[in-house]
């Protein structure tokens, strides 16, 4: 990989931002690939007087030739790169370079705060493809860890480049993350989750208990589109308000393209959730990213706690966690959401336009999905596990009417196959005769139902047989003082628009619960003052 006259500009800008040296060594021996990694790091290394270049070996537990460490001082800071670099991972070296040279890390404080009480060594190995969009958040996520930590360590791997190593662990996606030799996960992952998976390795993480914030007027559970909706109303009120997120952006981070939120006639999830996160900074809100909401106490005064053992005391707490689609757990699925996968055919349906698809799931939502996307798609192909379909007869019959829908019962999904980081088939098997086929197809639709984000509400609201947090029309739910909008409640069609004007609307209605409160402690006090 040769870095292009623009490239090699924007770096030396960039490069200027480093506080201090950074040495780049890479692990001496021969690989067909070394020469290359040695231009490669040689280019990056002359965009700044602080990056420094050495060739020598680096001990034992190194993996191969084209193996590289960062050191900081000399001393090494536990991020290493196995291959070289380039496609989606570029963007992780660049920032691991950064971000060790002084770069803020842009993370919570509680975050680091968890980070660094950990005591135990983890050695972190992340098995990634070149092609991979999503590899990145996982590697950049371990990088910040090493870098706050330094009983951290962490190593970024191309598994095209050890397919032996692959085949030995059966590693069958990317990102798979290895902790100290053995599996830790695999698919998509962010900091929250992976920070709540090490507190099952370490218990200690998070048993801090810590009140940081003054009493908030409202915490908003929730960074979709209807809980940053909600926070912005309330902040432009004047009120206090905290937000509690896993992630910004929720489901809307992982949708393909939208082109249904009007006036936006085309944009993307990830452009779209910039968007909404830029727009809440605007404003006064507190917001606390990659955190848990593992408990809500109930009274006059709410507490909410944190996944990090923070304590948030409130007036009032909106819920806007929305949901999440079932996913169908096969490998392939969770590589390729947004290359080909998708689970909303109203917002990524007409990106496959003429095109073979799928729709995985033959209950009511399957075969309108089937039905929709007939008018779009080349061919429809709905694959149901059991043999009967589950939907309405009406819809049945509605399917079974269209020349360009296939439908197959009794048919279980085994694996979504791809090339060059797109879906390109899917592999079936026959349940009846036990046989297996692979389908020719370019996009696959998991339509086999949501599952709300409501799990740690149990005995707090009162939830439907599906999850939902049940609500009146002003959000209300059966707890006074307790709201929740979008996707996680029994709100009919879980649309960005819809659930975004629902988090508006229960923002008006929790300022206008907290105003009325306030006009009856107020007259109530009044009254005690005059009696007395």
């Amino acid at each position: 990989m040769r870095l292009t006259p623009e490239i090699t500009q924007s770096l030396s800008g960039y490069m200027k931002n480093l506080e201090d040296d950074i040495t780049i060594v890479l692990q001496t021996g021969e690989h067909d690939k070394r020469d290359e990694l040695v231009t490669f790091l040689q280019e990056v290394c002359a965009t700044s007087e602080k990056l420094l270049f050495e060739e020598k070996d680096l001990g034992t537990e190194i993996r191969s030739p084209i193996t590289f460490s960062l050191l900081k001082g000399g001393v090494s800071s536990g991020i290493k790169f196995t291959g070289i670099p380039g496609g989606h991972e570029f963007n992780s070296f660049i920032l691991a370079t950064l971000q060790l040279g002084g770069s803020d890390l842009k993370l919570d404080s509680g975050i680091k705060s968890l980070i660094n009480d950990i005591e135990d060594k983890l050695r972190f190995e992340i098995f990634i493809s070149l092609d991979c969009h999503i590899c990145p958040d996982v590697v950049q996520a371990l990088n910040k860890f090493a870098i706050l930590n330094e009983n951290i360590a962490c190593e970024m791997i191309d598994g095209g480049l050890f397919p032996e190593e692959v085949e030995e662990k059966n590693i069958q996606g990317v990102p798979t993350i290895f902790l100290n030799g053995s599996f830790f996960s695999s698919g998509r992952t962010d900091t929250s989750k992976i920070i709540n998976k090490l507190k099952t390795v370490n218990s200690n993480i998070g048993k801090r208990t810590q009140i940081n914030l003054p009493l908030q007027d409202t915490v908003v559970i929730g960074g979709g589109p209807a809980g940053i909706s909600s926070a912005i109303y309330l902040a432009r009120k004047g009120l206090k308000v905290a937000l509690v997120s896993e992630n910004i952006g929720g489901q809307v981070k992982e949708t393909l393209g939208i082109e249904n939120y009007i006036s936006v006639i085309e944009t993307t999830g990830e452009r779209l959730t910039g968007d909404m996160h830029s727009h809440l900074k605007e404003y006064e809100v507190t917001v606390k990213e990659h955190f848990r909401v593992e408990g809500i106490d109930k009274g006059k005064i709410k507490s909410v706690k944190l996944s990090s053992g923070e304590i948030i005391n409130t007036k009032t707490i909106i819920i806007a966690t929305g949901a999440n689609w079932r996913e169908l757990g096969v490998p392939g699925e969770k590589e390729n959401l947004g290359n080909g996968v998708a689970y909303c055919p109203h917002c990524d349906g007409p990106f496959f336009k003429g095109k073979d698809v799928s729709v995985v799931g033959g209950g009511n939502s399957g075969i309108e999905a089937a039905l929709d996307l007939s008018g779009i798609a080349k061919s429809v192909t709905v694959i149901e596990f059991m043999p009967d379909l589950k939907a309405d007869k009406i819809l049945v019959e509605k399917a079974e009417e269209k020349e360009n829908i296939k439908i197959l019962t009794n048919f279980e999904t085994k694996k979504i196959l791809s090339e060059a980081g797109k879906v390109n088939g899917m592999e079936v098997l026959d349940r009846t005769s036990n046989e297996k086929t692979t389908i020719s197809l370019q996009g696959v639709f998991v339509q086999i139902g949501l599952i709300p984000n409501s799990q740690f509400l149990k005995g707090t609201v009162e939830l439907n047989d599906y999850g939902e947090i049940i609500v009146d029309h002003l959000g209300e739910t059966s707890e006074p003082g307790i709201y929740a909008c979008g996707d996680v409640t029994t709100i009919p069609y879980k649309q960005i628009i819809i659930s975004m004007g629902d988090g508006a609307k229960t923002a008006l209605s929790v300022s206008d619960y907290l105003m009325k409160s306030e006009e009856f402690s107020a007259s109530l006090e009044k009254a005690e003052t005059i009696e007395a």
